[in-house]
């Protein structure tokens, strides 16, 4: 397919993708995709998600996990996977689907009186210690009005020597980590962009951005070995996991806010998205994070994933209209 062929064939999609390639990638004009976001409350993904929510504002019952998980059980063992349906993960969901806060009005206060955190029972809005609970809360308590003003503070005071984060820094980790430092990323530029941020938290921002430019996006710094295999394996949805398409969609989306640049050093990170792309344009689901879900957001492994083919050539058209010199 050529690209015009391939954004027809994104287009024939959920609301929750279609709006975003008729802004990004097929360039029409703002009425027309925001009327097609604006069925993302009452058509497909978003409705369906929408259609879970608890009464108490909650999804599954449950925070982060829900209500009936069982630590001690064979959900919680190795390689389970984390579940997806509980109230962060399915606010995390319909806010990058586009649907409008105001759809959700009452929820935050829904959920600062009824949702409590799995780990020391702290109010929904407050956050917790895990710096990616904390990410994801900041961005969505942002998108949904909430007060959220306590956790700007928490990244820039629980940031590392190093520049990024680690989720396991209260038992005992000095050393940032690729997963915690993108998704921390994510929610502070989303809160940036939202509120236009502070200038400790966009130090914080900088420092943190620059942990991930060192290693190229992809390898440690002493040994310059691929961080993990993660890294090179796409899948739909993202979750938390850190990989290369995730690493450049997020600079895309922060040098867009700065009015700057892509840094050059992304150019292997780019060169791998480059790669992965079929003879026919599309890119392939490579992977599915295991876990419980609501249901199934993308199509199976091995398959042509819309998802993963718009993410993909939207962060090459970024980068190759910016014309990168890495000589």
């Amino acid at each position: 397919m050529d690209d015009a062929a391939l954004i027809d064939w994104m287009l024939d999609s959920d609301p929750a993708l279609r709006w975003q390639v008729e802004r990004d990638l097929a360039g029409a004009p703002e009425r027309v995709w925001a009327a097609t976001r604006a069925r993302v409350a009452t058509e497909g993904f978003g409705a369906r998600m929408l259609a879970h929510q608890d009464a108490d504002g909650q999804w599954a019952g449950g925070s982060y996990f829900p209500k009936d998980f069982d630590f001690d059980g064979p959900e919680a063992a190795e390689g389970a996977g984390q579940p997806y349906t509980a109230t962060t993960w399915s606010l995390n969901s319909l806010r990058e689907w586009g649907l409008d806060a105001s759809v959700l009005a009452g929820t935050a206060d829904l959920l600062e009186a009824n949702s409590r955190w799995d780990y020391n029972n702290e109010p929904y809005w407050s956050g917790e210690v895990d710096c990616c609970i904390n990410a994801f809360t900041l961005a969505n308590g942002v998108w949904l009005g909430a007060d959220v003003s306590a956790l700007p503070d928490w990244f820039v005071e629980h940031q590392m020597t190093e520049g990024g984060w680690n989720c396991a820094w209260e038992e005992g980790s000095t050393r940032a980590s690729f997963h915690s430092t993108l998704n921390s990323l994510r929610g502070i530029l989303y809160y940036e962009a939202a509120t236009g941020g502070t200038e400790q938290l966009r130090a914080a921002r900088k420092s943190a951005e620059e942990y991930l430019l060192q290693r190229r996006l992809m390898r440690a710094l002493t040994t310059d070995e691929l961080a993990g295999p993660w890294v090179t394996r796409f899948a739909y949805p993202f979750r938390w996991v850190y990989t290369a398409l995730r690493a450049v969609d997020y600079f895309r989306a922060a040098t867009t806010l700065d009015g700057v640049a892509p840094d050059p050093r992304m150019a292997e990170a780019v060169e791998v998205i480059r790669a992965a792309r079929q003879p026919d344009g599309t890119w392939l689901q490579e992977h599915h994070y295991p876990g419980r879900e609501w249901f199934q957001e993308d199509v199976p492994v091995g398959e042509p994933s819309k998802w993963l083919t718009f993410y993909s050539l939207r962060a090459l058209r970024w980068w190759d209209e910016a014309a990168v010199s890495v000589g």
